[in-house]
């Protein structure tokens, strides 16, 4: 089920909502005054990756992830 972000037009507060696709975008209330006036907004996709929460440094050339041109150049699949 995808989440979508929504915006409250009466009280501005921001906050998320889990939407099936046939439900669409309707009964769509902000938690916080229970107003149904809320807009859509544009939201981004981080998708998941294993490994490390950090990013490795390539600058030494040892790049931990095969990303088919190595990290000779500092620039790794991560970059």
């Amino acid at each position: 089920m995808p989440i979508y972000e929504f915006k409250c037009k009466k009280c501005n507060h921001r906050f998320e909502a889990l939407r099936l696709s046939s439900d669409g975008f309707k009964n769509i209330e902000c938690p916080k005054c229970k107003s149904r006036q809320v807009s859509k907004e544009m939201s981004t996709f981080a998708p998941a990756m294993g490994g490390p929460s950090t990013r490795p440094m390539c600058d030494d050339g040892s790049c931990p992830v095969p990303s088919g041109g190595g990290c000779s150049s500092g620039m790794c699949g991560l970059n």
